[in-house]
This record gives C-alpha cells, sequence and structure tokens, in this order.
C-alpha cells in the first residue's frame, strides 16, 4: 500500500503542475504574444524613422485614441448597436427556420438553397442594391450585417437538431411521444452545443457584417460608425486615428468572441464533454 502511494502521488503531483502551467500560460503567452509584437512595432517605426503618416507608432495610436475619444466612442457604440441588433435577429430567424427545416422536410428543400444563396453572395455585391431599396440607414445597415450573421446560426442549429441520438430518438416514439415533445425535450437539448458554437461565428460575422455595411453606405453625420471614421480620416490623411478605429474594431471583436465563449462554456460545463474536459 505504502509502494502504490508513493508511486500515484508524485504522478498527480506532476500532473497538478501541468494543469496550472496550462492555467497560467492560456493567459500569459497571449499577453507576451501580444506585448511583442508591440515592442517590434514601435521599433521599426524608431529605427526606420517612418513618418506617422504611414505608420504611426503604438503610443501615437494610444494618444490618438485618446484624444478623439469624443468622436470615435460614439462611433464604437453606434458600430456595437448595429453588430448586436443584427446577431438578435440573426439567432430569432436562424433557430427559427432551424426548427421550421427539422418538423417540415419539404420547408428545408425549399428555402435553404435560399440561405445559402445569400451565404456565398457577397454582402459587399449586396449591399449597394440594400441601399436603393431601403430607405432608412440603420435597416439597410442592419441588413446587410444581419445577412452575414445568419447562415452559421442556421446550419449550425439544424446540423444539431439532426443530430440526435437514434437510441433515445426510438425511445420517445416507443414511449409515445409526438413531434413537439420530441422537439422540445431531446433535440433542442442536443442542438445546444451546435447552436452555441454558430454563435460565436456569427458574433464576428456581424461586426464585420456591420463594418461593410457602413463602408458601402458611407453617409456621415450623427450616428455614423466605426468605418465612416476610418474613411474620414483616410480622406484627411489622418493614419493615427484610422489605427485608433481598427483598434476599437479589434477590441469589440475580442469582447463579442469573449461574452459569447463565457456564455457558452456555463451552458455546457455541467453536461457536455467539450466543456467537462477543459475543467478536468
Amino acid at each position: 500500500m505504502t509502494d502504490l502511494s508513493s508511486a500515484i502521488d508524485p504522478e498527480e503531483a506532476a500532473r497538478m503542475r501541468r494543469k496550472r502551467a496550462e492555467k497560467i500560460g492560456r493567459w500569459l503567452m497571449p499577453v507576451l504574444a501580444l506585448v511583442i509584437a508591440l515592442v517590434l512595432w514601435d521599433r521599426v517605426v524608431a529605427w526606420y524613422k517612418i513618418p506617422h503618416y504611414i505608420l504611426p507608432s503604438p503610443g501615437l495610436v494610444l494618444q490618438t485614441l485618446v484624444k478623439d475619444w469624443a468622436i470615435l466612442g460614439p462611433a464604437a457604440l453606434v458600430t456595437m448597436k448595429i453588430t448586436l441588433m443584427a446577431l438578435a435577429v440573426a439567432i430569432i430567424g436562424g433557430v427559427g427556420l432551424a426548427v421550421l427545416f427539422s418538423l417540415s422536410r419539404w420547408a428545408e428543400m425549399s428555402f435553404y438553397p435560399f440561405a445559402v444563396i445569400l451565404q456565398v453572395t457577397p454582402v459587399v455585391a449586396i449591399a449597394p442594391l440594400i441601399f436603393i431599396y431601403v430607405e432608412n440607414k440603420m435597416a439597410g445597415l442592419l441588413l446587410c450585417a444581419w445577412i452575414v450573421a445568419f447562415f452559421p446560426i442556421l446550419s449550425n442549429t439544424t446540423l444539431g437538431l439532426r443530430s440526435v441520438d437514434h437510441n433515445l430518438s426510438d425511445l420517445y416514439r416507443i414511449y409515445g411521444a409526438n413531434r413537439w415533445q420530441r422537439l422540445i425535450h431531446l433535440q433542442l437539448p442536443s442542438a445546444l452545443p451546435y447552436f452555441l458554437g454558430g454563435l460565436r461565428i456569427a458574433g464576428g460575422l456581424s461586426l464585420i457584417g456591420a463594418v461593410v455595411a457602413e463602408y458601402v453606405a458611407g453617409t456621415g453625420g450623427i450616428g455614423s460608425g466605426l468605418a465612416f471614421r476610418i474613411l474620414e480620416a483616410s480622406y484627411r490623411l489622418n493614419i493615427p486615428r484610422m489605427f485608433a478605429a481598427l483598434v476599437l474594431i479589434a477590441l469589440l471583436g475580442v469582447m463579442i468572441f469573449a461574452v459569447l465563449s463565457l456564455i457558452s462554456h456555463l451552458a455546457l460545463r455541467k453536461w457536455h464533454e467539450s466543456a467537462i474536459k477543459r475543467e478536468m
């Protein structure tokens, strides 16, 4: 018994050390890589004496971000508003259509090709037509962002609704469960991991769609987003402001992905293998 305990304890201690190292490295390594990239960026600008109107230093970008916050802050809120609204509409439409497809094979055969067409057609090509036919600028921006974010939720949720364990499905049929009972108690819980995976993808795509739509719209004034501020800065050769706006867009994207990943983890950590393994 003593020999067995002494054999297990070092192995357990080594496993705990690896676990702590991975936990620290998960946060430390990206931070170190980012710091190294920023230092190299700053040094390249200094060594080669690159003018700020070609490539500003990280310090100048940060100064511009603080100095122009009165302009960039409201623009970031506008872009974020469009992104979240498009994501919400994509969730409602994508999940609703996926449920319809799971209930009716004829509906899927009729409408799924149109969803594929919307996905494979570049939003840059569709956006000019949207802004011709849709008079309200905000509605046009929302529609463009929705087109980009809609398909991942639809396709992933549809796949999840079809990925039910056949044995459980047969058991529900044996006990006389109707179609709606199977949907609510079996298919929707089984589709949750797939839906959350599509949601993480759609979150970033909705931001991309909002920014692209703002570029195509190209209208300024009150209610303009970060994309217009980038265009405005490029016209004025205000490159530091362009970089500051790009930094804000990147931060918005990271924040959206982090929040959606946290929601996914909290929803799955008690029962799904993808989340349980990360806690082991």
